[in-house]
C-alpha cells in the first residue's frame, strides 16, 4: 500500500504567515469551481496510439452566474513562453475573462478548445449569435513521458464532465485530471492547490492558487527554503526521466480583491515568485504560464466611462505576498499528494519519500 500522502501542512510545513482559507484551496474564493476527469487505463504492453493513457482535464470556472455577460477581471504573464495558452492575447488587450479556463495535455488543446465552445452554445443561445463567439482559455503541459498522447485520448465527453462536475468545496490534488501524467522535480506531480485569507487589516480578501506541475529539477527541489533535492539523488529506477527535465506548468490565481487586469498581470508576474521558490529556473524548453483574475472586479460591457472601486497603492502588497505563498505551498501539494506512477515504454515517476521528506526538513531545524 505504502505511506499515505498528504498534503504539505500535515507534514508541518508551513509557508509565509497567512492562514489558509477553510479548504486550502482555490475554491476558498467565494464562487470559483474546479472540476476534474481523470483518463487512467491500460498498461505499457499497448503500442502507440493505442494506450496507456495517463491524462485529463480540470476545468476552472471563475462563477457560474452567466460568466459570458458577466466577465471578470484577469491578467497574464509569462515567466517562460514554450507553452500555450490559447486566449492570453485576449487577457492582455481587454483584461478579462468571460469562459472557464481548461488544463490538458499539450496535443489535446484543440481538442478541448472545441469542446468548451460547444459545451457553451448548447447551454447558451447567444454563444456565436448576438452575444458574439468566445475565445476559451486552455493551457497545456506535456504529459507524453507517461501518456500515450499519440492516440489522442482526451475527448468532448471528458471535458464535458469535467466542466458539469465542478464543485466550490475541497479540491482533489495529484494524480487527478490534467495532473495525471505531469511530474513535479522529477518525482510524480500534477494538480496542487492552496489559498491564504488576509486580515481585515490587510483588506480581508482571499487568494487562492492552483497549479499544474510539470516542471523542475531534481537537484534544486526547495521546501520552505530547505535545499531538499540535494538530498534525494537518484535512484536506480528513476532511470529514463524526462529528458527535457524542466518541463512546464501553469498557475491559476483568484481572488476576490477588487484588481482590474493591469494589477492581475502584476498579481501574476508575482506568483511566479512562489515557482521559483520551489525551484523553477524557467528553463530554455519551459512553459511556465500564469493567470490571474478577481471575482469582484467585472469590466463593464456597456459604452461610457465607469466608476469601479479598486485597491490602490501598498495596499496591493499583501495580495502580492499571499499569491506568491499560496503558489509554493500548491506546488508542494501536488508532490505530496502525487502517487507513484508508471506509464507507456515502462517508464515510471516515483513518489516523492513522504518519510524521507520529513527527516529532511527536521535536520535542518524544519
Amino acid at each position: 500500500m505504502g505511506e499515505p500522502r498528504v498534503r504539505a501542512r500535515e507534514l508541518g510545513i508551513t509557508i509565509g504567515i497567512y492562514s489558509p482559507g477553510k479548504y486550502n484551496a482555490i475554491t476558498d474564493v467565494p464562487g470559483v469551481a474546479v472540476g476534474h476527469t481523470t483518463v487512467h487505463w491500460g498498461d505499457a504492453t499497448l503500442p502507440p496510439g493505442r494506450g496507456p493513457t495517463r491524462t485529463g482535464v480540470t476545468v476552472i470556472w471563475p462563477h457560474r452566474e452567466d460568466l459570458l455577460r458577466n466577465p471578470v477581471a484577469a491578467g497574464f504573464f509569462a515567466l517562460s513562453g514554450t507553452g500555450e495558452m490559447t486566449g492570453r492575447s485576449e487577457i492582455e488587450e481587454l483584461g478579462r475573462i468571460n469562459t472557464p479556463l481548461a488544463l490538458t495535455n499539450t496535443m489535446s488543446v484543440g481538442l478541448v478548445y472545441d469542446a468548451v465552445c460547444r459545451y457553451l452554445v448548447e447551454r447558451d443561445s447567444g454563444v456565436g449569435a448576438d452575444e458574439g463567439p468566445v475565445i476559451p482559455l486552455v493551457a497545456e503541459c506535456d504529459d507524453s513521458f507517461l501518456n500515450d498522447a499519440r492516440g489522442f485520448h482526451v475527448t468532448h465527453e471528458h471535458v464535458y464532465a469535467a466542466l458539469d462536475g465542478a464543485s466550490t468545496g475541497p479540491v482533489a490534488e495529484g494524480c487527478v485530471g490534467a495532473g495525471t501524467g505531469m511530474h513535479c522535480f522529477q518525482f510524480k506531480g500534477g494538480i496542487g492547490t492552496s489559498s491564504r485569507v488576509l486580515p481585515a487589516e490587510a483588506g480581508g480578501w482571499t487568494v487562492g492558487v492552483l497549479v499544474l506541475t510539470n516542471f523542475g529539477r531534481r537537484h534544486r527541489l526547495t521546501v520552505a527554503g530547505v535545499p531538499v533535492g540535494a538530498h534525494l539523488p537518484y535512484a536506480p529506477e528513476n532511470v529514463g526521466l524526462p529528458p527535457r527535465d524542466e518541463g512546464s506548468g501553469i498557475v491559476v490565481v483568484a481572488t476576490d480583491a477588487p484588481l482590474d487586469g493591469r494589477q492581475l498581470a502584476r498579481v501574476a508576474k508575482r506568483a511566479a515568485l512562489g515557482l521559483g521558490r520551489t525551484g523553477s529556473t524557467g528553463g530554455d524548453t519551459s512553459g511556465e504560464l500564469l493567470v490571474a483574475f478577481s471575482t469582484t472586479y467585472q469590466p463593464g460591457r456597456e459604452p461610457g466611462v465607469s466608476a469601479r472601486e479598486v485597491v490602490e497603492s501598498y495596499a496591493i502588497d499583501p495580495i502580492f505576498e499571499a499569491a506568491v505563498d499560496a503558489t509554493e505551498e500548491a506546488v508542494l501539494n501536488a508532490l505530496c499528494m502525487a502517487t507513484t506512477t508508471d506509464g507507456r515504454d515502462g517508464h515510471v515517476l516515483p513518489a516523492i519519500p513522504l518519510d524521507r521528506l520529513r527527516e529532511i526538513l527536521a535536520a535542518h531545524g524544519r
